[in-house]
């Protein structure tokens, strides 16, 4: 048997929303899958409008591991 355990994370680079997303779940790059969600989108000039970067990081654990 199979748990999945993932965390969504927000960053103002996917590079820093990975990094929040690792210590949250106390891991290494090495053991986990990354999926980038979203890509962060700047404001023009620095005003209102920009967006986060969100990413997915999962990791499968087996039964013997949980």
């Amino acid at each position: 048997m199979k748990k999945i355990k993932y965390l969504e994370a927000e960053g103002n680079t996917v590079e820093e929303a990975v990094e929040k997303a690792l210590f949250e779940l106390k891991l290494s790059r090495k053991s986990v899958k990354i999926q980038v969600l979203s890509e962060e989108k700047k404001g023009l000039f620095g005003m209102p409008g920009a967006k986060p970067a969100k990413v997915r990081v999962s990791v499968i654990l087996n039964k013997e591991n949980t």
